[in-house]
């Protein structure tokens, strides 16, 4: 997760201080990285997959589960094992905000060849042996994106009481401060954020099993049940009225970065050839990360209730929200504060692309002095908007050694902005002195149940990429257009129920040459009007529908058909693109859907939206047994056929 340095954290007051230290050589690092590599070429396609874990231990006897706080010494363990002794082990271990969470990563990145396709199910299952062989009787690993009674009474091992008291990191009437990965750096974000907020962060989510969907996405509604109260108000005991004032009624309350950083997510990152390759990739996907979302929904509850929203994004976005009430539009602007339209967690902003400018319809907050002095530098509008659209934020975590840097060698000011903009793509540009090229990261799946769904989403997205390169495709569509959809897939059901906007014809492959000349001397109309996309369900843009859309999957698998597989690999893939397939369609549930069913099908669920104790137990048994094989669960995976057994 992000920049891990070492080192003396500094609190907000101090971080203040040095805020436009870091920002200003920040800047001076990006534009010494541009100007030293933005010739680079022919870097080889690699790319790598990120998946986070949580570590739950069984307590058979009292039918509970809980999370187990002791992530680091697995952490330990599995690096001593592997990357410290061997510099080409098969894994790598990395630590993530929840001292119950790990992630995992192939130690080395894939390359570009088709039966690299092969081999990711196979290193997720070695992941998942070697953090499972090493945990404690009655642990087990599961990559689950939520965890249902995260934040309920003794939801730890150990248990510990939170510290809602001003001395608590996060303060928070749920979340206890030893629940946080013990490194300076997830403490010290979550004690920032409030600091420089002025107020707990605030996430209140709609409850639902079967109703229509949250309004926002950044409110969590309960889930109106049969027998849910209504309305459904919480009292919280050892408040100071700080969170009965920000809690809503009907909706589920949460006031911690954990609930949202706490959850876990799947990732992919890419290596492109060229920067403006890089550029053009991060548009492009940017417009299939709503429509991926929706597809991989996995976390429907929160802090033991039922919600109405199936993915994690508005919740994680307001749980990292530093925004101030001025910020936020609450109160009047003033010290020269920005308007920021925003949380640091969300979708992005602008493309990055030539193709890509006039699909810029949302309005971009900027640092103007950072953006002229980019352009002086060099720096393209497009790329240095982005970068001074980043670099309105403040530094969140600093480290008292890490103050003064050799900016031509060192990157840590940069990349303190960029690693706490948490947008659904990333820009990353090459660390310094390295052999590492110009990346993009895609960032908004959820978390799978098993290794061969995760492999499938990986796979599926990767050969998005590939095709997207090898025909020269364009899926831009108004980047408000992308917002609106963002809202839309994170509703229940968004899959079967949404509609999103979506390119019509995305073989009319954009001509920056002809947009910038022709267009301006032969008077051609370069804005995208509402004959360029369309409204489509998922079903539609995944498995595509005659006169509407032709459909990704059909599109893949003619692809796949011009090029050179061998039939182990081509089967494999086949396979992967099936799931996707079938969750597009309906046939098979996306893990939300299951999730909620086996609720409302549970013999304890009393339909009041309340997930009690048995039935999280029941839950995550029944999870494990599926994850590892031992049950098999066809209406969730359907019967892929397992060459890793």
């Amino acid at each position: 997760m992000g920049l891990l340095s070492q080192g003396s954290p500094l609190n907000w007051e101090e971080t203040k201080k040095h805020a436009d230290h870091i920002r200003a050589h920040g800047i001076i690092q990006f534009v010494n990285i541009y100007n030293k590599l933005k010739d680079r070429q022919k870097d080889v396609l690699k790319w790598g997959d990120e998946v986070e874990y949580m570590l739950v231990e069984l307590d058979d006897k009292d039918e509970k589960v809980r999370l187990s706080l002791n992530a680091s010494d697995v952490l330990d363990t599995l690096q001593g094992q592997g990357e410290k002794i061997n510099p080409n082990h098969p894994t790598l271990w990395r630590p993530e905000y929840g001292s119950y969470m790990i992630e995992g990563t192939p130690g080395q990145p894939y390359g570009g060849t088709m039966s690299e396709f092969n081999t990711v199910e196979g290193n997720m299952g070695k992941r998942r042996r070697e953090a499972s062989s090493i945990l404690n009787q009655n642990e087990i690993l599961c990559t689950i994106t939520s965890f249902p009674r995260l934040g309920c009474p003794g939801f730890t091992n150990p248990e510990y009481p939170p510290t809602p008291v001003e001395s608590g990191v996060s303060k928070s009437l749920f979340f206890p401060d030893e629940a946080i990965n013990i490194h300076p750096r997830f403490s010290t974000l979550t004690r920032n954020i409030r600091h420089r907020r002025g107020e707990k962060v605030t996430v209140n989510v709609p409850t639902g099993l079967f109703s229509t969907g949250s309004k926002s996405t950044c409110w969590v509604s309960v889930f109106r049940d049969k027998c849910t109260p209504s309305p459904f108000v919480e009292e919280f005991p050892e408040d100071d009225g700080e969170s009965a004032r920000a809690a809503l009624p009907d909706h589920i309350y949460m006031d911690a970065m954990g609930f949202g950083m706490g959850n876990c997510c799947l990732q992919v990152t890419f290596q492109a050839c060229s920067i403006d390759e890089a550029r053009y990739l991060y548009d492009q996907l940017a417009t299939f990360c709503p429509i991926v979302m929706a597809l991989s929904a996995a976390s429907p509850f929160y802090r033991g209730h039922v919600s109405d929203i199936d993915c994690r994004w508005g919740v994680i976005s307001a749980s990292v929200d530093d925004r101030t009430r001025e910020e936020r539009g609450l109160e009047a602007l003033k010290n020269n504060k920005y308007r920021i339209f925003k949380s640091r967690y969300d979708s992005i902003d602008s493309y990055l692309s030539k193709c890509g400018e006039k699909y810029n319809d949302i309005d971009l907050t900027i640092d103007e002095s950072i953006y002229q002095q980019l352009l002086g530098a060099g720096i393209d509008k497009l790329l240095a908007q982005h970068i001074a659209h980043l670099f309105i934020r403040d530094p969140l975590c600093t480290y008292k050694e890490k103050l003064n840097q050799d900016d031509e060698n060192e990157s840590d000011h940069f990349e303190n902005l960029q690693s706490t903009n948490w947008q659904t793509m990333r820009f990353k540009p090459p660390p310094p002195n390295s052999d590492i090229g110009w990346r993009v990261e895609f960032r908004p799946m959820e978390v799978q149940l098993t290794d061969f769904e995760n492999a499938a989403y990986v796979v599926f997205v990767v050969l998005l990429t590939r095709v997207i390169l090898s025909y020269k495709l364009d899926f831009l569509i108004p980047l408000s257009k992308v917002d609106e959809n963002m809202k839309v897939a994170q509703k229940r059901n968004a899959v079967q129920e949404g509609l999103f906007y979506f390119r019509k014809d995305i073989f009319k492959s954009c001509n920056p040459g002809l947009d910038s000349a022709s267009s301006a001397q032969n008077g051609l109309e370069t804005d995208c009007t509402n004959e360029d996309y369309t409204l489509m369900s998922i079903d539609t843009i995944i498995n595509g529908k005659d006169g509407v859309f032709q459909g990704l999957i059909p599109i893949l698998n003619c692809y796949l058909e011009n090029m050179e597989v061998d039939v182990d690999t081509r089967c494999t893939i086949l396979n992967y693109l099936k799931l996707i397939k079938k969750r597009a369609s309906g046939e098979l549930m996306t893990m939300a859907k299951w999730m909620r069913d086996f609720v409302a099908k549970h013999p304890e669920y009393k339909q009041d939206s309340v997930i009690t104790d048995k039935i999280n137990y029941d839950f995550i048994v029944r999870c494990d047994k599926i994850a590892k094989g031992e049950e098999q669960c066809p209406e969730l995976i359907g019967k892929p056929v397992n060459k890793f057994k």
